[in-house]
């Protein structure tokens, strides 16, 4: 119910739903750092959103080595794997569609587990060329350097006299050759040696290798 009601000082007070209607509104109270907040809020989502747009434009899928490939080696279906990176142009990577075009390629270098594959990382060369030949030796440790042979390592086959005996002295004393694999024998435990020689030296060399009399002598690894 409306009324009015009288003040002690002799004015009258409205009451009831007038009263209400002319209270004055509430005032708003601005808080700048929410403000500040907000806007900081807002930059740095766009800042966000740029960066995650230039980072996946910027990423493209490679051919990375699931394990270390050792120079020299064919290339298999199962060394390689694809993943998307985001890859710097500068290194010209290799483009996961070249997959068929890399297998059954050598290493030029050794490519460490996890490397980005490039150009330069696989040769086309095939071993062994015209006028070359691949001759297997197997070596005791008393015949092959302290040093791991590794591939395209300049090596020498020297020829050494059976026990108690000499070499006739117009035996040529050694051959050059170049090392295009090595792994070690399941069956006696040595390590082979193939090498590659020019086709006309192989008939002798793999006489001699045959004798057992040999050793093998690595030369420097300067080029």
């Amino acid at each position: 119910m409306s009324g009015t009601a009288t003040r002690i000082d002799g004015t009258r007070k409205q009451e009831g739903p007038a009263a209400t209607a002319l209270a004055p509104p509430p005032k708003l109270r601005r808080r700048p750092a929410l403000i500040a907040a907000a806007i900081g809020a807002i930059c740095l989502g766009a800042l966000l959103a740029g960066w995650a747009w230039t980072a996946t434009t910027n990423t493209q899928e490679v051919l990375v080595a699931r394990h270390s490939i050792e120079r020299g080696a064919v290339i298999e279906a199962d060394d390689l794997t694809r993943l998307r990176l985001s890859a710097d142009p500068a290194l010209k990577p290799v483009a996961a569609e070249q997959f068929d075009k890399v297998v059954g390629q050598r290493a030029a270098v050794d490519i460490a587990a996890g490397g980005m594959l490039t150009p330069g990382s696989f040769t086309t060369e095939v071993v062994p060329g015209e006028g070359q030949s691949v001759v297997g030796v197997a070596l005791t440790p008393a015949q092959a350097p302290g040093l791991d042979l590794q591939y395209g390592d300049k090596v020498r086959v020297v020829v050494t006299p059976a026990q108690g005996g000499e070499l006739p002295a117009e035996t040529p004393l050694s051959n050059d050759a170049t090392v295009v694999g090595v792994h070690t024998s399941d069956e006696t435990g040595q390590t082979v040696v193939d090498l590659l020689v020019p086709k006309a030296d192989v008939a002798v060399l793999a006489t001699r290798i045959a004798t057992g009399n040999i050793a093998l002598v690595l030369d420097s690894r300067e080029r």
